[in-house]
């Protein structure tokens, strides 16, 4: 039986709204800009979501362009009005705050009453206890960074190798967007052979893929051919552009399918679109057979069954779909814990590198490009990009310094790693954990780890004095899924409040 590993996310995905919002989404013009100051106060203040101004985004419209994004513009807009984050000048106006948010209110503007920053031995008198706790096992690491300033807070075991979880997929997201872009988009094409008797599906790498994606490709095929079309064609498909095992090493298993450069709805069997189901065990396959049939609904009569093969490298492309933007897949990718989209960064980087993309080749190249980055990789092995693999190992100083990263100015191309990360008690894998009457609650945005034994969480979150923090805690021997959890909140939370 294959051991747990992340957790299903409680609430069903249509309380945001579906994919819907995601497919729209455009990034804010204040997150294409490079971080200064008060740059860096706008990601603290996306941070609280909804509980400063758009609660009913979030319920209505989704993570991807939606609430999140949403109440991201509508607070970049009333800050604005209001004469900027220290709320100067005239009175913005606009909707009234949630009632949890005055103390949230307080840390991003103004520091009347606070005391100054909070140093090294307030955090350990804080954090200390916590990670003391029996639920965080036999083995716990922590790192504090101040995003404006990069000054490391806190720091116990920091250059500590531990197993990450699914907290590996911040490095693997970072990497991605390092390497091409938040701009890029994966090509899924069809291309006729040179007699104008072969059609071949070919695979870029895109495990978004859908049915509607795929039938778009055969109306654009069937257009593209006109009477040539008429005949039957013989189909094939291409999966050459992905190397190596397809199975992870955790074997079949139902949060992953087996990774391939052509898959339809993450080779899911059921409707779901996150978390556990079944998979299939030829996902290309299934994907190629489905657009057969679509290309017959689009006039392509095809002769038979699909069959695997390259495509001609002489072969005319006759219809192309291209994915959703890299920064909608990484944040898609952290979000819901989506190991299938995770796999598919780490091999766009290989590809990128010139590395075949596998699991060898995207460790290489994921760890290349995070050097680049100049981030501390003693110790670090990334086995897989999902965090799956039990062989992967990083630091809570490498996770907390890439948030600090993201967040700063020299890399706006990594803020995508910011703005996917889980909100407390709203979105993701952080969406059922949380109280409403939680200070953290949509404060904190952190990616949640979960290996039996293994819990792991990073992420930012805002203090009393209004500092944006990185943070990463990393346990290992936990008895208890749930009571390690409830402590990582916990330390999560006695940063969101600061000292006074």
């Amino acid at each position: 039986m294959a051991e747990p590993v992340e957790k299903p996310i409680d609430e069903p995905l249509d309380r945001w709204g579906g994919w819907g919002g995601w497919r729209g989404w455009k990034a804010p013009e204040y997150l294409k800009r490079g971080s200064g100051p008060n740059d860096l106060r706008l990601v603290a203040g996306s941070a609280v979501l909804g509980l400063v101004v758009a609660v009913g985004a979030v319920l209505a419209a989704g993570p991807w362009d939606s609430g999140q994004r949403k109440a991201e513009r509508d607070r970049a807009a009333v800050l604005q009005r209001a004469g900027g984050v220290h709320h100067e000048g005239a009175d913005a106006g606009g909707p009234e705050p949630a009632a949890s948010a005055p103390a949230v209110l307080g840390a991003l503007g103004t520091t009347t009453g606070l005391t100054a920053p909070a140093g090294a031995g307030d955090l350990e008198g804080a954090l200390g206890p916590l990670l003391d706790t029996p639920a965080l096992g036999s083995v716990s690491t922590a790192v504090v960074v101040d995003a404006a300033t990069g000054k490391q807070l806190y720091a116990r075991g920091a250059a500590t190798p531990m197993t990450p979880a699914s907290t590996v997929k911040i490095a693997t997201a970072a990497a991605a967007l390092s390497a091409l872009g938040p701009a890029h988009r994966i090509p899924t094409k069809v291309t006729l052979s040179p007699d104008a008797r072969t059609l071949t599906l070919v695979g870029g790498g895109d495990p978004t893929l859908d049915k509607a994606d795929l039938r778009a490709l055969a109306s654009d095929t069937a257009r593209s051919l006109g009477k040539a079309g008429a005949g039957p064609l013989r189909l094939a498909y291409d999966t050459s552009r992905y190397t190596g095992p397809a199975l992870h090493p955790i074997g079949p298993n139902e949060n992953i399918a087996p990774v391939s450069a052509l898959m339809a709805d993450e080779g899911r069997l059921d409707k779901s679109d996150h978390g556990p189901a079944a998979r299939s065990d030829d996902p290309a396959g299934d994907a190629a057979r489905t657009f057969a049939g679509l290309l017959d609904d689009a006039g392509v009569a095809t002769r038979s069954d699909p069959a695997s093969g390259r495509a001609p490298a002489d072969g005319r492309t006759v219809a192309t779909h291209l994915s959703k933007p890299l920064s909608a897949l990484v944040e898609r990718a952290l979000t819901n814990s989506d190991n299938d989209i995770a796999e598919a960064l780490a091999r766009q980087t290989a590809l990128k590198a010139g590395e075949p993309a596998s699991f060898a080749g995207s460790r290489r190249a994921v760890t290349a490009r995070l050097k680049a980055l100049g981030l501390p990789l003693g110790g670090a092995r990334l086995a897989d990009g999902s965090g799956l693999d039990r062989e992967d190992k990083v630091t809570a100083g490498l996770l907390a310094r890439l948030l600090a990263l993201a967040a700063g100015p020299d890399h706006p191309e990594l803020r995508p790693v910011l703005t996917g990360l889980p909100v407390a008690g709203f979105s993701g894998t952080l969406g059922g954990r949380y109280t409403a009457t939680s200070p953290a609650t949509g404060v904190i945005r952190a990616k949640t780890g979960t290996l039996t034994g293994v819990n792991t969480l990073a992420g930012t979150t805002v203090d009393a004095q209004g500092r944006l923090l990185t943070f990463a805690f990393l346990a290992s021997g936990t008895a208890s899924a749930g009571d390690a959890e409830d402590s990582l909140d916990a330390l999560a939370t006695a940063l969101t409040r600061g000292t006074r």
